[in-house]
């Protein structure tokens, strides 16, 4: 019994009603006045559905009132677009059809069952009913009254069941094409990518500040030298400025999504971190072969997190270690490697958010990416084609 009456509880039911019985206001001016061409609305809607703009009307209407919870859904199955082929206006047109063919339908039994539950009434106290309803020659007879809700849960039922098949005719007529559900998925599958990339930029570039000025307050702290305190400072000063840069680059992208987000760092200014690091105590041996400025931005880019995730987990890990940078670009691709001797503290390979980026970031990039011990010392690896998936 709930199963049956949760339906005419739920405000989608009336509204899915309302959309019904709309177009039924147009057809009856038309008909008020010309009875003798009640063909006519149709053909001017099969007419009317070949405009582009129509498509885009009716899926706002059909979405506002037959499926209001999806209104604004990028996977919403009712299309809020213009039509863009020929196959969309014939289904739009199509469509128009069918909602003036429910509307009469709709209305006719809206008529028909209201009237004749008034008359079962007006049976019930002595008087005739209408010649309108489905009482016509029942007469006055006191039990009509009994029968008076028949028609009505009939009425509810007609209600229930036109609104969820005029819902189905909407989403099959003016529902997404494959072409724009296709669309619509690469957007999301961009978005989640985006989301992605931006909590690899805060962990890398954020957590290496965090690490270095870790690193450096803990040693200015153990050294009770003036003159290292000071550089110690000075570094941690730099960095964290380094950090807040790269934190208003990602809000930019939050605050706004269509804004174009600035200028990330990139392997030119690898000097940074390598400058950073030995900052923070660690003898850096850094080498660089080839020619960083022909290296492609987006390669350059996801090269520079690579390298400061790199030295960041040294840092944390391992402390101030000799750290060996090896940086080159030679036939097609960016050869990259940072190497430090392991301790009793090093992360056991492949564990950490942090290496499982590096990982991600080399393959978004078609290359390859190694991390693990090997020969008494922690490497990273990084191979990147140049251009295209290598």
């Amino acid at each position: 019994m709930y199963q049956f009456l949760r339906p005419l509880t739920a405000s989608v039911t009336y509204t899915r009603w309302l959309h019904l019985l709309m177009p039924g206001a147009v057809v009856s001016v038309w008909l008020f006045i010309s009875m003798d061409t009640p063909w006519v609305p149709l053909v001017l809607a099969a007419m009317v559905g070949l405009i582009p703009g129509m498509r885009l009307a009716e899926g706002l209407q059909a979405q506002l009132l037959l499926t209001p919870a999806e209104r604004g859904d990028p996977a919403a199955t009712i299309s809020v677009a213009p039509s863009d082929s020929w196959s969309e206006r014939w289904r739009t047109a199509l469509w128009l059809e069918v909602r003036l063919l429910g509307a009469g339908l709709a209305g006719l039994a809206t008529v028909l069952l209201s009237t004749t539950a008034v008359d079962l009434v007006r049976s019930s106290f002595g008087s005739a009913p209408t010649e309108q309803g489905f009482a016509t020659g029942l007469g006055t007879h006191w039990w009509a009254a009994i029968l008076s809700p028949v028609p009505v849960v009939m009425l509810f039922a007609v209600v229930v069941s036109c609104g969820e098949m005029i819902t189905a005719a909407a989403r099959w007529l003016l529902g997404p094409t494959p072409v724009q559900r296709l669309t619509a998925l690469e957007e999301r599958t961009e978005q989640l990518l985006e989301r992605n990339r931006i909590a690899r930029e805060l962990h890398d570039s954020i957590g290496h500040a965090l690490t270095v000025a870790v690193v450096q307050a803990g040693a200015a702290r153990a050294t009770h030298d003036p003159d290292f305190t000071d550089r110690a400072l000075a570094a941690i000063e730099e960095t964290g400025r380094n950090a807040l840069e790269d934190l208003e680059r990602v809000l930019r992208v939050l605050r706004e999504a269509d804004a174009p987000p600035g200028q990330r760092p990139s392997l030119i200014e690898a000097d940074r971190l390598l400058d950073s690091a030995r900052g923070s105590g660690a003898k850096v041996d850094a080498k660089v072969t080839g020619a960083l400025e022909q290296v492609p931005g987006p390669v350059s880019r996801e090269g520079y997190r690579i390298l400061q995730e790199s030295l960041t987990n040294v840092l944390r890990h391992s402390g101030a270690v000799p750290v060996r940078v090896r940086i080159r670009v030679a036939g097609g691709r960016l050869e990259l490697e940072v190497s430090n001797p392991l301790t009793g503290a090093a992360g056991a390979p492949g564990s950490g958010s942090g290496l499982r980026g590096i990982r991600e970031r080399a393959a978004l990039l078609g290359g390859k990416a190694r991390t693990g011990p090997s020969d008494g010392e922690w490497r990273v690896q990084a191979s990147l084609p140049l251009y295209g998936i290598g």
